[in-house]
């Protein structure tokens, strides 16, 4: 699979980056988009994936900066879920045990193959800390080995000004349920 953007592409997504970026300042105090670019431009691969999140509807933008790597984190911060990523169960093993009504594919698949990770549950709510994010949809969350191997998985959303975590089989799907991802830079 090729993961490069055409340069015409490449320059269409960093204009939308950068748009997203000056109007939500207060997601990133302190980091100046130059600086932003200049990293992106460096990684051609990680331009592909921010285009993903930005093709499915997660509306990536900087959430963060680590001053021992110089890495910027990227995070989908769409107002809900993004609406490309919905109706998906939680692994390939949940996907492979429905018998009938099977979701189109699940979300450690797909955030894989988009080179994006699920955020954690600290992940999470250090997003929820920079906005309100999830009011009507929930994402999925990635989840502990020993919930999982009981077949269990997590979600997240905000209600009522507050973070709730929640459990569901991992084999479930909802049309308001998806995942938001991280992306170092």
């Amino acid at each position: 699979m090729n993961r490069t953007l055409s340069p015409g592409d490449q320059t269409d997504l960093l204009n939308k980056l950068q748009t997203r970026f000056k109007n939500n300042m207060s997601r990133h105090p302190g980091i100046e988009w130059d600086a932003v670019h200049d990293r992106l431009v460096a990684q051609p691969d990680k331009l592909w994936s921010l285009n993903e999140m930005e093709r499915t509807d997660g509306e990536p933008d900087v959430i963060a900066f680590d001053k021992s790597t110089g890495a910027y984190h990227f995070c989908d911060c769409a107002t809900e879920s993004p609406k490309g990523r919905r109706s998906l169960c939680y692994d390939r093993k949940a996907l492979d045990s429905r018998k009938e009504n099977k979701p189109k594919d699940n979300v450690v698949d797909v955030a894989a193959s988009m080179g994006i990770k699920m955020l954690t549950e600290e992940q999470y709510r250090e997003l929820q800390a920079i906005g309100a994010f999830d009011l009507k949809t929930s994402s999925w969350i990635q989840t502990p080995n020993e919930i999982r191997s009981l077949g269990g998985a997590l979600f997240c959303d905000r209600r009522y000004n507050h973070v709730f975590v929640y459990h569901n089989g991992a084999e479930s799907y909802y049309a308001s349920r998806a995942f938001r991802g991280i992306l170092t830079v």
